[in-house]
């Protein structure tokens, strides 16, 4: 019988780490040979094997800066008492679109876009947009509208270049100096649109409230950044399975002194597990869940696991899985073998985790071993 799918909301938006979700059972992603199967998990067990990093658990603040200048809506110019336009509407430029240069000068500052349209719309002249939609680059030619009102040149378009928000650290690798977090893309809070990282960096958080989580209703996990000298790491990479960057120690409050084994996916089985995550300040704590399910995947995917909340303290505490834990560790029989991604928004208790090779993969770990703040309208 089919499944009863429960409600799907979008994936993680930069404002909460934690993507939520429907559950639908994979139907595709299963190897259909029991000795290709065999042979890959022998591999990969031998890979594994050289592998050891630190759990993570922590809550960290993310910055970050897209790497050109985000637009995220259009909005009508006031040129005259009859008349409003949008010019950047007008020019094809869409919600989503990554503007790189303007006139050839790069946007490396949301500033800049300010500076050009009013030099363009005091000399009467045409913008030459360039910018990426869906990977590819294009081109885009607009002249300035002037605000009537606020007496500026405006291109009628909604702009962001960076933003900020709250996750878990997945893990640490010390021999080569990476992490991982999250477990999921990030995207932007009204686009949808992952970003694409130009700069930023994580810092220690500190989580001063939960909301809880009720059927219908994810809650989140309420936290502060820390001061700026507290660092931890740089942001490089923003990709389907998390955040990654460099890193130069195990941060502070980790249930861990060594570094641990990791597990490929086809070790990871149905049944009992731990989550590691923050409910309140900086303390890492350990709770039980079980793995319900487990998808054979023979390449990068999400979804790996369907995992349950047991632990009762949790449960008590939070509601089941909230936004912010998204990429809390998921370790099975003292090995690390993925992170929290997802909640099902109709049964909070439950939700998924992507393996964890695909973010050691992902941060180029495994490959050594073989294997809406800042909108401004112009």
């Amino acid at each position: 019988m089919k499944p009863n799918l429960r409600k799907l909301m979008p994936g993680l938006l930069f404002a909460f780490f934690l993507s939520v979700s429907g559950l639908t059972v994979p139907s595709s992603g299963y190897a259909s040979n029991a000795e290709i199967i065999h042979g890959r998990a022998a591999a990969q067990h031998e890979a594994g094997q050289d592998i050891r990093v630190f759990p993570g658990g922590q809550t960290i603040g993310v910055k970050v800066k897209s790497a050109g200048v985000l637009v995220v809506g259009h909005h009508l110019v006031d040129v005259s008492g009859q008349t409003k336009i949008s010019p950047g509407e007008t020019s094809g430029l869409l919600p989503g679109d990554l503007m790189v240069s303007i006139d050839g000068v790069k946007l490396n500052e949301i500033s800049r876009v300010s500076d050009l349209v009013k030099q363009a719309g005091d000399t009467g002249r045409e913008l030459n947009i360039r910018y990426i939609r869906e990977g590819k680059e294009r081109t885009a030619r607009l002249k300035p509208a002037y605000d009537r009102n606020d007496k500026v040149w405006r291109l009628g378009l909604y702009i962001r270049d960076s933003a900020a928000g709250v996750g878990t650290l997945t893990f640490y690798a010390p021999h080569e100096g990476v992490y991982g977090a999250l477990g999921h893309v990030i995207t932007d809070m009204n686009t949808g649109t992952p970003i694409v990282v130009g700069s930023g960096h994580i810092v220690e958080s500190n989580v001063t409230s939960i909301s809880k989580s009720q059927d219908g209703d994810p809650g989140e996990k309420r936290a502060v950044f820390m001061k700026e000298g507290q660092v931890l790491g740089n942001v490089e990479s923003n990709t389907d399975f998390g955040i990654f960057g460099k890193m130069g120690r195990n941060p502070g409050h980790s249930l861990y002194r060594e570094p641990i084994p990791v597990a490929m996916s086809s070790e990871v089985k149905e049944g009992p597990a731990q989550i590691l995550t923050v409910v309140e300040g900086q303390r890492v704590e350990r709770f039980n869940v079980e793995i319900i399910h487990v998808s054979r995947q023979q390449e990068p995917a999400t979804k790996g696991m369907v995992l349950r909340i047991t632990d009762s303290r949790l449960i008590d505490k939070t509601g089941g899985i909230v936004q912010g834990m998204s990429g809390s560790p998921i370790l099975q029989q003292g090995k690390l073998v993925g992170a929290v991604t997802h909640v099902f928004v109709n049964d909070p208790k439950s939700g998924y985790g992507c393996f964890i090779e695909w973010m050691l993969k992902d941060s180029g770990a495994a490959q050594q071993h073989s294997f809406q703040p800042n909108l401004k309208a112009v």
